[in-house]
């Protein structure tokens, strides 16, 4: 076993491991008391030690135990700039509400619990979406949300930065401090050391790059003090550095649990909390997928979500702040050389060891250096989200991203998320109902089912498939939508006013909100008034009692299996229906053939005539009426009516098939001496008036004819009126 332990690629691969983890260490040192002073700042400067040890308590927490259960093995985890700049708002928040009391308590035992708090509650939630799986279900949170939360974080280190560099928030009313001219040339030293990093290590990312330019700026800061013969005591009066803090031993926060904690400060403090869970997720699940695509390998989610809880819960035991799998020191550690877990328990011990250095080496650290590197950090996050991302988003998205940052500068991580998420679900639904919901569109005699038909049917679909309309629908419908779809059936049958029916193809819907649902009837409502019948094809069931729960389905709306056997259900109503208008046609011939005696006539007489059906009880004419026209009823009855002294109709006669009604009018311009009613559902053929007095003048046998006809029907009704009358005298 010792001579495999000992083979040359073994130690090749321990030395790449120690290497890079050394090499990620520096990093993570350099950030971390960048952190600390982010986080202690203001009326916490005084405790900065104590800063530093919950960082680098974090810092190796986080290192050993995501080395140790990471799916990448490479992985190094630690404080992260987004979730130092919640924490350092977290802990602002509690500071300002404990120096507005009237007797303020320690500052330090509270924060210290609250930090501690706020970092297993991320740990528990963590675990959580990770047993649950439901750490996916954050990357559905819209991308402006999550880009306008991480730019206002952002904001928020570069106003650390500030802080740090010139000891003053950066606020309205400190802008006059910071003006003047000490404030303003430590800004400006800041600044400097933002751009060398910028410069030198931004493009490069070589390992000892950033480490060089932090001594460098040091060196040069105290080589400018020993030139101006500033003393290190004079600096620290001045505010270039920090001051002399005390030695601080490595304090559990729950020691601190007998002194007086600001339990009023809690309701103000819950939007903080969410906030450092709800980064500290989004930066696991981003820094995870960006290490994928680094290393070309894939991640378990939710094994990365359950580490990470379980290194915050221990953190937070242990006294630390939130931390996360670190995308930029892992990448560095991987292009290193390491390969395996060593190289994060190598950070892991070395950062360990930062526990025990004498604090009062921060009184030889200038503030700008350190603010300097948290204004690089902003800067560079903000020039993500603000400038990069106007490249990858749509106008609409980046101003909703621009004003979810400004929202939380504002009002608050709480509101901005809330809000950004409204702003977010209007505009995806914006976009969305952009998107047509047609796939395309089709009628019956382009696209028929697989039937095979005979050639007079084939012709009959040929001819009249129009009236058979299909649109293949997609997407999800909801009212946006559907409106549109609505609009859309609107106008297909007022340019196909032939239309009788309209099949919707509901295969590739993948859902129907229940708001749609007015859209669809208004589709059946005007579907309906153009005589149009709706037919559904591929129907999901949720669809399905969807529909039928806002009663859009009923009787008026057939339902088919497929779109196959829908189309086949409308060709056959249409064959049949046309068909039958044949055979109704050359009865109506057959009928005309034997008035008039030529086939010429028939069919100019049938050119002339208007075709109408009435169903039973309909009024057909009432008495009094202008005599406008005639009927020749082909099928069916008609009563003639006349009015009793009590007002009722009385019917006198009936008219069955092949009989005319109203020809006495038609030729003496009479009005209508009884009322015409439908006795039972019948055909006519109406013969108007003006169609008339045409036949007369262009055809005057044919008119000829018709008088004739007309002569030898009220002939034969006067003598069956005779006979009737001579058999009442009996």
């Amino acid at each position: 076993m010792s001579s495999i332990a000992l083979t040359p690629a073994n130690v090749r691969g321990w030395r790449n491991d120690l290497f890079g983890g050394a090499i990620a260490s520096v990093l993570t040192i350099s950030f971390g008391l960048s952190y600390s002073v982010l986080i202690f700042a203001g009326p916490l400067a005084s405790f900065l030690p104590y800063g530093i040890a919950a960082t680098f308590i974090a810092a190796s927490v986080a290192a050993a135990v995501i080395a140790l259960g990471s799916s990448f093995p490479f992985a190094i985890g630690g404080p992260e700039s987004s979730t130092a700049a919640v924490t350092a708002i977290l802990s602002a928040t509690l500071v300002e509400h404990i120096v507005a009391q009237s007797e303020p308590t320690a500052l330090l035992g509270p924060v210290l619990i609250t930090l501690s708090a706020a970092t297993i509650m991320t740990g528990l939630v963590l675990c959580g979406l990770g047993i649950t799986h439901m750490g996916r279900a954050i990357r559905y949170v819209p991308y402006p949300v999550i880009g306008g939360f991480l730019g206002a974080t952002a904001c928020l280190i570069v106003a650390g930065g500030v802080q740090v560099s010139t000891g003053f928030k950066l606020q309205i009313a400190n802008l006059g401090k910071i003006a003047t001219s000490v404030a303003l040339y430590e800004l400006c030293a800041a600044g400097a050391v933002a751009l060398a990093i910028y410069a030198i290590w931004h493009k490069s990312r070589k390992p000892m790059a950033l480490p060089a330019i932090l001594l460098a700026s040091i060196a040069i800061a105290h080589l400018v003090f020993w030139l101006s013969g500033t003393s290190i005591l004079e600096a620290q009066t001045m505010g270039w550095t920090f001051a002399s803090p005390p030695k601080a031993s490595l304090t559990l926060p729950w020691s601190f649990l007998a002194e007086p904690y600001p339990w009023d400060a809690l309701p103000g403090l819950i939007g903080n909390f969410i906030a450092v869970i709800f980064v500290t997720a989004v930066s696991t699940l981003f820094n995870t997928t960006g290490i994928e695509v680094a290393a070309h390998r894939e991640a378990d989610i939710e094994r990365e979500l359950n580490v990470t809880g379980a290194a915050n819960i221990l953190t937070g035991l242990l006294g630390g702040y939130a931390s996360c799998i670190s995308i930029s020191r892992s990448v560095l550690n991987l292009n290193s050389g390491a390969t395996s877990r060593l190289s994060g328990m190598t950070v892991a011990v070395i950062t360990a060891c930062m526990l025990v250095v004498d604090p009062t080496l921060l009184a030889y650290m200038p503030r700008f250096v350190l603010g300097g590197l948290l204004l690089y950090l902003g800067m560079e996050q903000l020039h993500r989200w603000i400038i990069d991302s106007r490249k990858r988003l749509s106008l609409l998205d980046y101003l909703s991203l621009i004003a979810i940052i400004l929202i939380i500068i504002k009002w608050g991580f709480v509101a901005g998320v809330l809000i950004g998420i409204v702003i977010g679900c209007a505009t995806f639904a914006l976009s969305v109902s952009r998107v047509s919901s047609i796939k395309y569109g089709f009628d019956g005699s382009e696209y028929r089912s697989s039937l095979d038909r005979s050639l007079e049917d084939q012709r009959t679909l040929i001819a009249h498939g129009k009236e058979i309309q299909g649109l293949n629908l997609q997407s999800y419908l909801f009212f946006g939508s559907a409106n549109r779809l609505y609009l859309h059936v609107k106008t297909l049958l007022r340019r196909h006013p032939e239309c009788r029916y309209l099949v919707f193809d509901f295969k590739l819907v993948t859902g129907i909100d229940s708001s749609a649902a007015h859209s669809f009837a208004q589709i059946k409502r005007i579907a309906r008034e153009h005589g149009t019948r709706l037919v559904l094809a591929n129907l999901h069931p949720a669809a399905n009692r969807n529909l039928r729960a806002s009663l859009f389905i009923d009787d008026e709306v057939r339902i088919a299996a497929d779109l196959d056997r829908a189309l086949e259900w409308c060709e056959n109503e249409v064959i049949a229906q046309h068909r039958g208008l044949a055979e109704e046609e050359a009865n109506l011939r057959d009928w005309f053939m034997r008035i008039l005696r030529t086939p010429e006539d028939a069919e100019e007489l049938m050119r002339r005539c208007q075709r109408m059906e009435v169903v039973a009880d309909e009024i057909v004419v009432n008495a009094g009426d202008a005599a406008e026209c005639m009927h020749f009823i082909l099928d069916g009855r008609l009563g003639i009516m006349v009015a009793g002294g009590d007002g009722r109709l009385t019917r006198v006669r009936s008219l069955g098939r092949y009989t005319t009604v109203g020809e006495m009018g038609l030729v003496a311009y009479a009005p209508r001496s009884a009322t015409i009613q439908a006795e039972v559902a019948s055909i006519l053929y109406v013969l108007r008036a003006d169609a008339f007095e045409d036949i007369k003048e262009n055809h005057p046998a044919l008119s000829q004819k018709l008088l004739t006809y007309f002569v030898s029907v009220m002939a034969e009704r006067l003598a069956f009126a005779s006979r009737m009358i001579a058999v009442l005298r009996r």
